[in-house]
């Protein structure tokens, strides 16, 4: 079975080498709705895949992060980099273009690397990210499954590479979430939310 909840957010970028001129010039900004998908062939004691409650917090915190965010690639220009920190008190730094697509992994590979870290204690059994959808606008969107985030040929994406403003950072109930996640500590999910 496939439950999906779905995530909002706004933020700001400039894709790099893409073919649309005003996309790749410009810094503009997209209404960003993004869908998780989880499976599973078993129900917990709630008779749930897994509850949409459990997800407002730490994947809620993370899809967060980039809302009334500069998303930047750390290729682009150490100019252009630096500006976007100084001018904005909201950014995350990315090893990847921000386009629709690279989003979808980076947030696969941050929602796998939660999940795969937190300990289930309402009966839950073999839940698994199937995907993540980003809608970049209401016309396009991009899918990404396990294959296209850990892809080689797409390119490998280090997660100790993806830095949080301060700001961002201390919006969410533990400002050292990320570095948690990075180290691999357990997180347990709580009895009741």
């Amino acid at each position: 079975m496939i439950i999906r909840k779905l995530f909002k957010f706004e933020n700001a970028h400039i894709v790099r080498g893409c073919s649309t001129q005003r996309c790749r010039a410009s810094i503009h900004g997209h209404s960003y709705k993004v869908e998780v998908l989880f499976e599973s062939k078993y129900l917990d004691h709630g008779q749930m895949v897994y509850d949409f409650g459990l997800m407002k917090q730490g994947m809620k915190e993370l899809i967060d992060s980039f809302d009334h965010a500069v998303a930047i690639w750390d290729g682009d220009d150490g100019e252009y980099i630096e500006a976007m920190k100084e001018h904005s008190n909201r950014w995350v730094l990315l090893p990847v273009s921000p386009s629709c697509e690279q989003f979808s992994r980076v947030i696969f590979l941050m929602l796998d690397r939660l999940l795969s870290s937190t300990d289930m204690i309402n009966g839950e059994q073999e839940v698994r990210l199937h995907s993540i959808i980003v809608h970049e606008t209401e016309t396009g969107y991009a899918q990404c499954f396990e294959e296209d985030a850990y892809s080689e040929r797409m390119g490998v994406i280090p997660l100790e590479s993806i830095l949080f403003s301060d700001e961002v950072r201390q919006g969410w109930s533990d400002p050292r979430l990320w570095q948690k996640i990075l180290a691999g500590e357990t997180f347990l999910n709580p009895q009741t939310v």
